[in-house]
């Protein structure tokens, strides 16, 4: 006859009298807590992305209808005739070729310019150096408002008052301090031994570099364009102090100028000529997102 088997004690705790939780239970834990964290996820991204909504929903109603006590938060019965009244002024095109021009100057000018300084403070050793990277420090905390002055009489003296030009080079200056210390963050996590290494294969160092470092500072060069274009593209009071004639205006001054035109502001159309400033970011911004993705592997070494 076998001996009858006697059920095995529950394991215990390093805490005496107490059983170890058991494995399922740490796991419907966890999975509380994921659930826990994705609602507050979902309930923040709903508080973030209202105003953009509201700000859309709004475009399609007429003034009658933004007017009233009770809000409208589906546009059901919506109206384009928003769109139409700014897709007909001919100062929303021409603002929308000053700010295209200024953004598209200032991108390539602090790209290059933020990428040589932030390739020379990364890569080489100068007398200068630290005091060179103190300076962009000391910049970046500088407000903006209290260079206005000083900028403005400069520009004036360039004759570039109502200038594209002028106010793309100070836009420039005010971008390159951060631009350049996010490049050098960038240059620095690449590492010298794959130059040299490509060196030893038979490579030029500047070919080197442009073969094998350069495809690793995509992502980069990628956020510093994000970050120069978002802000060339919104920053109004520089552009308030330097673009005095109303010729030369940008969007952000346009839409200024389209509050201020009437006593009684018509919001429809302001939300319409908000949603049609808003398009070319997102459009920039889904163009950048592949480019951003593949440049974290375009660099990789091929078996």
């Amino acid at each position: 006859m076998s001996a009858l088997a006697t059920p095995a004690p529950p394991t215990l705790d390093p805490v005496p009298g107490r059983p170890v939780r058991s494995s399922e239970a740490g796991r419907a834990q966890s999975r509380g807590g994921r659930r826990a964290l994705g609602v507050l996820a979902v309930v923040l991204s709903i508080a973030w992305v209202f105003p953009i909504y509201w700000m859309i929903n709004s475009a399609f109603l007429p003034l009658n209808r933004l007017q009233t006590p009770i809000p409208t938060f589906f546009p059901v019965e919506g109206t384009l005739s928003n769109f139409r009244r700014v897709l007909d002024d001919p100062s929303f095109w021409a603002s929308m070729r000053v700010s295209l021009a200024v953004v598209a100057i200032v991108l390539v000018a602090a790209l290059i310019f933020a990428f040589l300084a932030a390739l020379a403070v990364s890569r080489f050793r100068f007398r200068g150096r630290k005091g060179f990277i103190l300076t962009i420090l000391v910049v970046q905390m500088i407000p903006a408002e209290g260079l206005f002055i000083s900028q403005y009489q400069m520009l004036d003296g360039w004759n570039l008052v109502n200038k594209i030009a002028g106010l793309a080079l100070v836009y420039t200056a005010a971008i390159l301090p951060f631009t350049i210390w996010m490049l050098r963050g960038f240059v620095a996590g690449v590492p010298i031994e794959l130059e040299e290494a490509g060196m030893v294969d038979g490579l030029s160092r500047t070919a080197a570099f442009f073969r094998i470092t350069f495809p690793l500072l995509a992502p980069g060069l990628v956020a510093a364009g994000v970050y120069g274009f978002l802000q060339a593209w919104n920053e109004y009071t520089l552009a308030l102090v330097v673009m005095t004639d109303p010729a030369q205006r940008t969007l952000p001054l346009w839409l200024q100028g389209l509050v201020e035109s009437n006593r009684a502001t018509d919001w429809g159309v302001v939300m319409a000529g908000s949603t049609l400033i808003a398009i070319p970011v997102i459009v920039f911004f889904l163009f950048v997102q592949n480019k951003m993705t593949s440049g974290l592997v375009a660099g990789a070494v091929k078996g």
